[in-house]
């Protein structure tokens, strides 16, 4: 067994130990003297559906992950630089089409959108593993608006309908949804990093993960149809349209919601550059001999990020901080990834410093999920979600414009150590000032 391997079965062992630690719905319900719902040992959790349908969903996304890259350059035989044009074409189908979606999921129902964009991923996979330049693109297309509803419509109808159930009666807590959420992508990652390694050994291409992850949103469609409820931005006897306008944007203008806004692009759009750039920079410090395990590496990465969101969810059960200024702590360790990586690294540093990174992304997740879910009103919330996607995906366009190729891995990861850092002090300025939770 190899190094990596070796790694990831002990990061597997801290999962463990720290899953056993974490807080349940059951212990909370205890708590409750006035719950008016006593529940059974079998009795089914509320959103047991949607942890089904976004294990699926991201399951089909992660496992496409270790092998976007390599299948684009080592099996089609696409340039460095046409392969960073078709990762730019990705994001900026996914701006612009971000705003519309959104809008389209408050109007027209937020299930009925995540039911497309099963549709529209499934596509996109099928266009993917054709070595033909125009498919491609298309399938680039298509996975970019496919990438905007996964981030924007999927999160506004879990916090609608977690408000329009009131789960907060039935022991359950948005904080924990969060991280059980991130917990759960994590899970699937992993297992999807596993998979799409064992997938690529058996039949001999990469293209067989794009195959699987079509069949898990098959399979995410029949839960969602079944099982999830319909929930809507503003409703029909809501004011006229001229009324709502001013809603968004003032929503929009909130300094919490700028800070917000420039912390996530700067964050995200990082995390994307180090999608992008990962596989190339460990190649580029690699010792050992032969072809590197990817998707152990990957699983690796994933075990570092569901570690940290475990800790998340045992250490703000108890509220001890803020959780803005827990995202300052998390965007200044992520500043100090990319400082390291930027500068000479073996390539066990590089591994662990990705892990570290990973963990940030961990954390930042249910962290961003918990402000946005508390800061944006559910009215008009896949639309407002939307729009904060619209400057991560022309961010991540330009950066990848400007790096051109992979050799130029330092330099991304300078510039996005700068970015971290302005972006951790528009967010604690902007909790001394607002009410930020």
């Amino acid at each position: 067994m190899g190094y990596y391997e070796n790694s990831f079965y002990g990061l597997l062992v801290l999962c463990a130990g720290l899953l056993a630690s974490q807080p349940t719905r059951r212990n909370e319900l205890k708590k409750l003297a006035d719950s008016r719902k006593q529940v059974s040992r079998d009795d089914k959790h509320p959103e047991a559906n949607w942890y089904k349908a976004y294990a699926l969903v991201m399951g089909a996304d992660w496992v496409q992950g270790p092998y976007l890259y390599s299948l684009y350059h080592d099996e089609h035989g696409i340039s460095e630089s046409l392969v960073s044009t078709l990762f730019a074409t990705g994001f900026l189908s996914g701006a612009v089409s971000a705003y519309f979606v959104g809008a389209l999921a408050d109007k027209h129902g937020r299930k009925a959108v995540c039911m497309v964009f099963c549709l529209l991923y499934t596509m996109s996979c099928f266009f993917t593993i054709i070595p033909v330049v125009p498919f491609l693109f298309l399938g680039r297309i298509l996975g970019g608006i496919s990438t905007s509803i996964l981030f924007s419509v999927f999160d506004s109808w879990m916090v609608t309908n977690f408000r329009e159930r009131k789960l907060v009666e039935n022991g359950c807590d948005l904080s924990r949804t969060y991280a059980t959420t991130s917990i759960v992508s994590s899970i699937s990652a992993i297992v999807s990093g596993i998979a799409s390694e064992w997938l690529v050994r058996i039949t001999g291409t990469k293209k067989a993960p794009f195959l699987l992850s079509a069949f898990l949103l098959w399979c995410a469609l029949q839960v969602i149809w079944a099982h999830w409820i319909e929930n809507f931005g503003t409703k029909a006897s809501a004011p006229s349209e001229n009324s709502k306008k001013p809603d968004i944007w003032s929503t929009l203008k909130q300094p919490s919601i700028l800070a917000l806004a420039f912390a996530s692009t700067m964050f995200e759009g990082s995390m994307y550059l180090f999608v992008f750039f990962w596989t190339p920079t460990i190649k580029s410090v690699q010792k050992s001999a032969g072809e590197l395990p990817y998707g152990y590496i990957f699983s690796s990465f994933m075990a570092s990020s569901m570690a940290a969101a475990l800790v998340f969810n045992i250490v703000m059960q108890k509220r001890p901080f803020k959780y803005s200024r827990l995202l300052v702590g998390i965007l200044l360790a992520a500043n100090f990834c990319f400082v390291k990586l930027a500068g000479p690294k073996t390539e066990d540093a590089t591994f662990w410093l990705f892990c570290l990174l990973e963990a940030c992304v961990g954390m930042y997740w249910p962290c961003i999920g918990y402000l946005k879910g508390h800061l944006v009103e559910d009215d008009a919330r896949a639309k407002v979600y939307g729009i904060l996607r619209i400057p991560l995906n022309i961010f991540v366009v330009i950066s990848l414009a400007v790096a051109g190729n992979s050799k130029r891995h330092v330099r991304v990861f300078s510039a996005c150590s700068m970015f971290l850092t302005a972006s951790f002090g528009a967010v604690w300025a902007a909790s001394m000032k607002a009410n930020m939770p």
